[in-house]
């Protein structure tokens, strides 16, 4: 078995509040102000708040069966150390692989999001028409902007965690604050629209929206990435997994029956920013519109931030294990950062502007997808341990673990089959699952490279050929 215990790398400098934060600005990023519109133009109010019910309860049951695990094994790389424990190196890489295509398509979308904010605010912004992806203009400046901005948010994560931690709660503030805004003037200003309850789609339209809900609550998992970073029990560890959960869950519900109360779906959707039109005709005032558009920047980096963070632990965990090349596994001395992980998943978001807006729907699901499989590994993972160990010591035990765990896999591959071809709300080809045969060819020739330099023997030590 791999070692999996904490290899004394890394700082535990992280509070309760910087990990609930951390979390908390993961999951209510950018997602709900850009992809509000398109959410109730499919399924309708009630259809898009149901489809985020079935989601948040998906979530919540995977969520204790990570708090358990992480407060059983508060270490670097999470889910890689949990399914490294229970199903061994191969499991292991299928579980963490699948999860790093979600959190650097959560880096890829934000980088994306970043400049179409931007576009809202800045009269003029499109500017230098280079090419067309999709339909979609790609623009010079949203090219430049993107750019820059990965490589300053790069930059932060690789100074620290702790900076990124105080920039994560502020920015996190500036969101609550503007939620809370728009359900404000949701109760006081908002009246019925037309857009029908479920939409025009009925039950196809939830499943639409529903199989966007991973993505959008993805960030939970940050906390057992960064565990072996925070200075908190082990039971408080696994709590503030769920209770990041929950509060998303109903922040998301709030802003969509606020946008509702606002203005009709099929106004929502022709805006660039949702949200930030539906704070706009709440209160009749562009301003007020705007000052919206910029608390979604602010989810845009507290995203940005959260997931730089959590998926360049994952990379490390793996690297660090012997299933990624060495290099990666690299730990700065003087930030206590995986400096080479950080520039792998930096240097991959400079690239993603030029790709264009059209980008952001292939990206959430597609890296849904890579999410869903990595919850069902984690919790096939709980289950096996749960039989094999049942006196691992547990500061956070499920009570009915074993059912719990029966219905989390039963919920994450029903999740998993509404992605597959025949499916409702199936992966569109070439396109989403063109970005999912690229990943899975990248971890192979990854994986090639590091049995080949690290040699045989090496890899055997860490545990990639056995148990």
């Amino acid at each position: 078995m791999a070692n999996t215990e904490p290899d004394g790398k890394f700082s535990r400098v992280l509070t309760k509040r910087d990990v609930f934060v951390l979390a908390f600005g993961a999951m209510v990023g950018w997602g709900w102000i850009i992809q509000s519109g398109y959410w109730i133009n499919e399924g309708g109010v009630t259809g898009s708040i149901l489809a985020f019910v079935l989601g948040s309860f998906m979530v919540a049951v995977v969520g204790l069966i990570y708090g358990e695990l992480a407060s059983s094994m508060p270490f670097v790389g999470g889910e890689h150390v949990y399914s490294m424990r229970a199903l061994g190196p191969i499991g292991s890489f299928i579980c963490t692989w699948s999860l790093i295509l979600g959190y650097v398509g959560v880096v890829v979308f934000e980088v994306v999001a970043f400049p179409s904010a931007l576009a809202y605010v800045v009269p003029g912004f499109n500017a230098i028409p280079l090419w067309s992806v999709a339909g979609q203009t790609v623009y010079g400046t949203w090219v430049l902007v993107g750019g820059v901005g990965a490589i300053v948010m790069t930059y932060l994560n690789y100074k620290g965690v702790q900076p990124a931690a105080q920039f994560q709660t502020i920015l996190t503030l500036v969101i609550g604050l503007a939620g809370l805004t728009l359900a404000i003037g949701a109760v006081a200003n908002g009246h019925s629209t037309s857009t029908p309850p479920f939409a025009d789609s009925g039950m196809a339209g939830v499943l639409t929206v529903a199989i966007m809900t991973p993505f959008m609550f993805v960030g939970f998992d940050v906390i057992p990435q960064a565990a072996g970073e925070a200075d908190v029990s082990e039971r408080t560890l696994g709590l503030l997994i769920v209770a990041s959960v929950s509060v998303a869950a109903l922040f998301y519900i709030l802003v969509i029956w606020a946008s509702g109360r606002a203005l009709a779906g099929s106004v929502l959707v022709e805006s660039p920013l949702p949200a930030a039109a539906a704070m706009e005709a709440l209160f009749s005032s562009a301003t007020i519109g705007k000052i919206m558009a910029l608390a979604g920047i602010a989810g845009i980096l507290t995203s940005w931030n959260s997931f730089l963070l959590g998926g360049s632990r994952a990379i490390y965990a793996l690297a660090e294990s012997g299933m990624l090349p060495e290099t990666l596994a690299t730990v700065n001395p003087e930030t206590n950062t995986p400096s080479r992980a950080l520039a792998l998943i930096g240097g991959l978001s400079v690239l993603s502007p030029l790709f264009g807006e059209q980008m952001l729907i292939w990206i959430v699901n597609a890296g849904g997808f890579g999410i869903v499989v990595a919850w069902v590994m984690v919790v096939i993972s709980f289950l096996v341990l749960r039989v094999r160990e049942p006196e691992m010591n547990r500061p956070l035990k499920i009570p009915g673990g074993k059912a719990v765990g029966v219905l989390g896999l039963g919920l994450t591959l029903g999740f998993t089959a509404m992605y597959l071809p025949g499916a409702p709300s199936a992966l569109q080809w070439p396109f989403e699952w063109g970005i999912i045969f690229v990943w899975v060819v990248l971890g192979i020739g990854l994986v090639s490279q590091s049995r080949l330099s690290s040699g045989a023997s090496q890899v055997e030590s860490h545990g990639f050929d056995g148990d």
